[in-house]
């Protein structure tokens, strides 16, 4: 079973710092679940974030999924081509 990361409020340049040490521990998972069903605002901050995590899981041979992507999330990803890079799961 997944381990879930539940963020909220917040995925800008100006909470970055502080998503990221909240989430540093768990990101060791061997299968993470983000959920971001209470994320308020994203900006391309969260997008490469999202893909940093990404990018060390695969290397690492472990999975991270989405959950709840707010819409300003899957439209910037789509507007950067870069959806598919980013997995999210229905829930």
């Amino acid at each position: 079973m997944a381990e879930t990361v539940k963020l909220s409020g917040a995925l800008t340049l100006d909470s970055i710092c502080r998503v990221q040490a909240e989430v540093a521990g768990r990101l060791s998972a061997p299968d993470l679940l983000i959920d971001l069903s209470e994320v308020s605002e994203i900006d391309s901050t969260a997008i490469s974030l999202l893909l940093h995590w990404q990018r060390d899981a695969l290397a690492q041979g472990r999975r991270i999924a989405l959950s709840q992507p707010p819409a300003n999330l899957t439209s910037l990803a789509a507007l950067y081509g870069v959806e598919a890079f980013l997995p999210s799961v229905q829930g």
